[in-house]
């Protein structure tokens, strides 16, 4: 007779997530920056032996149901790997073919450094309200405005938390978002009202990252832009600087705005991208494809290159050399294998049950309402920390306090909001998490380095909270306008 399982303790449970965490802080202090490069995906697979193991030994799992959960967690992130490798070929074809490097060159001409911070949030955060895609506006938008913030000397992680920060509120907020969707659905509530009663704590905290970034602005040494107008003219000695490469990130807009899936916008914005190489900049693709004449199969090499590879174009500015350099699919590899590694320990402590041993121990803390918002937040950051992926997370915190909402009288909209206060903006701030990884491969900073300046991402958890607390807007009813 095969051998029932044991329900996992708490405790028992909380053994592989000590493990992890104890791994990734030996490894960050061996690797700083370099742990995606191998070391934090170590840490993560012996993590995940010492859970199955545990589970295996001590809970009487059998592997093929280990084995069955890791499937289907790797299957949920098939997605997001095809997206990130398109991300890649993007960020190779956006620069080579002159478009980044015209956003950054008109960029320079129309921003400040006083305001910059100021001024990339809240353009993120508009290109991500009508196009419902955070990951998007930061491959995008948020690539240039790095290059942008880069040639103003301001630091990274100032920019790289503006543009997350942005994008991340217009995801929240937008009707064509995956993320709002999928939380409002989960726990029931209508998509227009959940949007609605996310704005009270949503824009507060907007409100307070604009303030933090206009006070940094005007700290920031406005002299340290003199940088500028050199990186402009080099660009604009390198590249073919003209409006018309706009089109291809407008008509990339134009598609996501008609909810194209991400995908196929994606692999079109590729295409155009490659077609304006060829028009616009022919000389770099053959500097790319090591030739001195053209003809059909250099152009066809310098394409796939540009998609695929590394590429390096000297400028004469070291600094700018750095910035133009692109790295194709082929850089987003180490991500991709951070994220299937990410999923293999996500998916032994869902099979196993002890992720849900672990989920227990909030419910115990609901008493008032405050305790259940602050419990629901609390929960969203916890399967984001074990799961590695914002969309488990959604549902698997939607679905855990469902019926106790329900039980205690409040509504399914506190709930909807509380998951995505938590669960969808909180993503993006954990090294091992798809967007943490994702993002910060895009953007090329560490997710330590943005992470205290990604302001909202961190207020609207504690935003939450104290919505709830004051009592604002929250009614016991279970019932409620749609």
């Amino acid at each position: 007779m095969q051998k029932q399982p044991r329900t996992p303790a708490a405790w028992v449970s909380a053994i592989p997530l000590v493990v992890l965490t104890l791994l990734f802080y030996v490894v960050i202090r061996c690797f700083g920056g370099d742990a995606i490069y191998g070391g934090s995906q170590i840490a993560l697979l012996t993590a995940s032996s010492v859970a199955a193991i545990l589970a295996i030994g001590y809970f009487g799992c059998s592997w093929q149901q280990l084995e069955d959960a890791i499937v289907e967690h790797i299957r949920s992130a098939t997605s997001a790997i095809l997206i990130l490798l398109l991300i890649g070929a993007i960020a190779g074809t956006w620069m080579l073919s002159g478009i980044v490097p015209t956003m950054i060159y008109y960029g320079l001409q129309l921003l400040h450094p006083s305001y910059f911070l100021v001024a990339s949030c809240l353009i993120c955060a508009v290109v991500s309200l009508m196009t419902g895609s955070s990951w998007t506006t930061i491959a995008t938008i948020g690539v240039a405005l790095m290059g942008v913030g880069e040639a103003m000397s301001l630091p990274e992680g100032w920019v790289a938390g503006a543009i997350i920060s942005g994008a991340y509120f217009g995801d929240k907020l937008s009707l064509l978002s995956d993320t709002t969707v999928l939380a409002s659905s989960t726990v029931g509530v209508p998509i227009f009202t959940h949007i609605r009663y996310m704005l009270y704590t949503t824009v507060p905290s907007m409100i307070v990252a604009l303030a933090v970034f206009a006070v940094a602005g005007v700290l920031h040494d406005a002299a340290a832009g003199a940088h500028a107008d050199l990186y402009a003219e080099t660009l604009a000695a390198t590249f073919r600087i003209t409006p018309w490469l706009l089109v291809v990130p407008l008509v990339t807009g134009i598609l996501i705005a008609r909810r194209l899936p991400a995908i196929i916008t994606l692999f079109v914005a590729v295409v155009l991208a490659c077609a304006a190489m060829l028009t616009v900049q022919p000389a770099l693709v053959n500097e790319v494809a090591g030739v001195a004449e053209a003809d059909f199969f250099s152009n066809f090499k310098g394409v796939l290159v540009t998609c695929y590879g590394s590429t390096s174009i000297e400028t004469g500015v070291p600094a700018l050399d750095e910035l133009v350099a692109t790295r194709g699919m082929g850089g987003m590899m180490n991500t991709v294998w951070l994220i299937l590694c990410a999923m293999v320990f996500g998916g032994i402590m869902t099979g196993s049950g002890m992720l849900q041993s672990l989920t227990a121990l909030f419910l115990r803390l609901v008493r008032r309402t405050v305790s259940a918002v602050a419990s629901t937040v609390g929960a969203g950051i916890f399967f984001n920390l074990c799961s590695s992926d914002q969309y488990i997370s959604i549902i698997l915190t939607g679905r855990l306090f469902k019926g106790l909402y329900e039980e205690r009288g409040l509504e399914p909209r506190l709930l909807s909001r509380a998951v995505e206060d938590s669960a969808t903006v909180c993503s993006v701030l954990i090294p091992w998490n798809s967007c943490g990884m994702t993002q910060a491969t895009v953007l090329g900073v560490s997710t330590f380095t943005y992470f205290p300046y990604c302001i909202f991402n961190l207020v609207s958890p504690a935003m939450s909270i104290f919505v709830a607390a004051i009592g604002w807007k929250i009614e016991r009813i279970k019932t409620f306008e749609r």
